[in-house]
């Protein structure tokens, strides 16, 4: 959307708005709707986009028919007539078959289209991403989110993008449609990744630090509760109050983010911290304690989970 367009939206008040909204609203693409995808593709719906939806299991796809999507046959299919395609799956392994394999996007999206891998993927994957698409004059941008399903659902995702300034600002209304908050973190895609895997990092680190709080001050009579509500006083994160809630209670089921999950994305910031030759030394120890975790039958259970290693190793 280029600049005389978001001026005119600004100087003209209710009719700018609508004809910024007319202007911006786009024939869309959308694969993968887990936990995440699905209420992305739902508001992108809710914003007047018309989206073409896949799935590999086609039930959730189907569900996304009945609020006016169309149900494609394949990711190719999908991008029948899309300006842009979005791809929100689990990990590099998946996006890679959307990708390259059979009945692949990269051989199905048209010249000018853009590819938004909205993905928690690896610096590497993202590069080749970028290579391919310019190789076949297509557009790639990584915008990664940080949110957990229910802010998916209410368009309350904070969207991180990376890539050329221009195909940023063709895709903004999109990041708009489902998000509260966009960051653009660099000109090359890759960097969204790695800010991506390192804000989960931050998370899981945080996480790490109540399950160690926690089991001294379980040791020492003092009940977590407590505590939480002094760290609350002090430090007022939605996100650390959230989770510090769900692990003095041990509430890690169902799975916001599935410790299997966060253990991949733990293991690709170790392997950018390497590639930037950046020691991360709480990183690796939370990996062994993912891995532990793992190792004990927990990798359907929330990443939090990972506390209960703590916890055993504390004799709790």
């Amino acid at each position: 959307m280029n600049y005389f367009i978001r001026s005119g939206q600004k100087r003209l008040g209710r009719l700018g708005r609508l004809l910024y909204a007319k202007l911006a609203i786009m024939n869309l693409a959308f694969i993968g709707l887990g936990k995440m995808g699905a209420g992305m593709a739902r508001n992108l719906l809710r914003a007047g986009h018309t989206v073409a939806v896949y799935n590999r299991s086609r039930a959730k796809a189907d569900a996304l028919g009945a609020d006016g999507a169309r149900v494609a046959d394949s990711p190719a299919d999908a991008c029948r007539d899309a300006e842009v395609v979005m791809t929100m799956v689990a990990d590099d392994h998946a996006l890679d078959e959307i990708v390259f394999g059979r009945h692949g996007i990269a051989a199905a999206m048209k010249a000018g289209c853009v590819h938004l891998s909205h993905s928690t993927i690896s610096t590497a994957l993202a590069r080749k991403l970028t290579d391919e698409h310019a190789r076949r004059n297509q557009g790639y941008l990584s915008v990664p989110v940080f949110g957990r399903p229910e802010a998916a659902e209410a368009k309350k995702l904070v969207v991180v993008a990376a890539g050329p300034s221009d195909v940023i600002e063709r895709c903004r209304p999109l990041f708009d449609a489902i998000g509260r908050a966009t960051y653009v973190v660099g000109d090359e895609p890759w960097q969204a990744n790695v800010a991506k895997l390192c804000g989960n990092f931050m998370v899981i680190s945080a996480i790490e630090a109540f399950g160690e709080a926690y089991a001294t001050l379980r040791k020492a009579g003092v009940a977590p509760q407590v505590f939480l509500e002094i760290m609350t006083t002090l430090l007022g994160s939605p996100v650390l109050t959230n989770y510090g809630r769900a692990i003095a209670e041990e509430n890690f089921e169902p799975a916001g983010f599935e410790l299997r999950l966060g253990l991949k994305d733990v293991r690709l910031m170790l392997a950018a911290s390497e590639e930037c030759t950046s020691p991360m030394p709480l990183a690796s120890l939370v990996h062994d304690h993912l891995l532990s975790a793992l190792a004990q039958g927990q990798g359907e259970m929330d990443w939090s989970s990972m506390t209960r290693v703590v916890a055993r190793n504390a004799g709790l």
